[in-house]
């Protein structure tokens, strides 16, 4: 069985040899940054990832340290504004499970990212707001929520907003325990939901939205299976024992509540920065 991840870096690791894949390394301060272009056909059999961009930002724990506006957010939103168009109305859609705090990091960023569609003509000038770049946001739930899949939700509302660009936010899976709660990968080949627990779902992308479609997330999980082969290597042994009766199981850290309120809170202020830079985005913040 493969180890499961959603991050372009862990496939990177776990592959000796990658044609079509272009990677560049960059440490700013504390924080480490890699961006990964899989070019072709060859890259996407070889990292099992679509052709595109994922750039991959880890920092120091936030669950080990006070979070304020520090180098990791300012990382983040320098990275999505490079992958940004620079002009036009953006719909965020905060992807997940709320009731599922692992899964709540999208709904819980939306919640954050500021509004901007509707503030218009005197009320944008009377706010002193002339140079706010036009957001949308919305948090669709999930298929067992709301019995709609979110790729038909967002095909319609980008049919009828028609938004320049599409930021999906998502939990995500990772191979390794130590990345949980300090990476975070942005990526603009979108996204299929679920893909990190085994429960895909229809891809979200340019192809299926007929807009661009930014996908951003951070770890929230370790599939049992994949951190035992990682420990123990290919012991078949290893991996039965963490899944009992065929069961997948999931590892998650015990401060997950914690994880999810800084990671997305991060995520926020570095969305709220990347669509309005003219703005401070703490205090966006506070206007959500």
């Amino acid at each position: 069985m493969p180890m499961r991840t959603d991050l372009a870096v862990e496939a990177r690791e776990l592959c000796t040899d990658a044609p079509g894949v272009v990677c560049q390394e960059e440490q700013r301060g504390d924080t480490h940054i890699s961006r990964i272009r899989v070019e072709n056909e060859q890259g996407e059999r070889a990292l099992q990832k679509p052709c595109g961009n994922y750039v991959t930002v880890e920092f120091s724990s936030l669950t080990g340290c006070s979070f304020f506006p520090d180098s990791r957010y300012d990382a983040v939103s320098q990275e999505l504004l490079r992958l940004l168009p620079a002009e036009g109305m953006v719909l965020v859609a905060g992807l997940g499970n709320s009731s599922i705090t692992p899964d709540a990091l999208g709904p819980r960023t939306a919640r954050q990212v500021l509004a901007t569609r509707h503030i218009t003509g005197e009320l944008r000038r009377s706010a002193g707001m002339e140079g706010l770049r036009p957001a949308a946001v919305i948090a669709p739930g999930v298929l067992g929520q709301t019995g709609i899949e979110v790729l038909e939700l967002l095909t319609a509302l980008c049919g009828r907003l028609r938004p320049a660009a599409v930021v999906v936010v998502d939990a995500m899976a990772s191979r390794r325990l130590s990345r949980l709660g300090c990476t975070v990968q942005i990526s603009d080949a979108g996204i299929s939901p679920g893909a990190g627990v085994g429960n895909d779902r229809p891809a979200i992308n340019r192809k299926g939205l007929g807009v661009p479609v930014l996908s951003v997330g951070v770890p929230t999980v370790v599939e049992a299976a994949t951190l035992a082969r990682d420990l123990a290597g290919e012991d078949d042994a290893a991996e039965r024992a963490v899944s009992p009766r065929g069961e997948q199981m999931i590892v998650t850290p015990k401060e997950i509540d914690l994880l999810i309120d800084r990671a997305s809170r991060l995520l926020a202020l570095s969305l709220n920065h990347a669509l309005q830079p003219d703005f401070d985005p703490v205090e966006l913040l506070s206007l959500c």
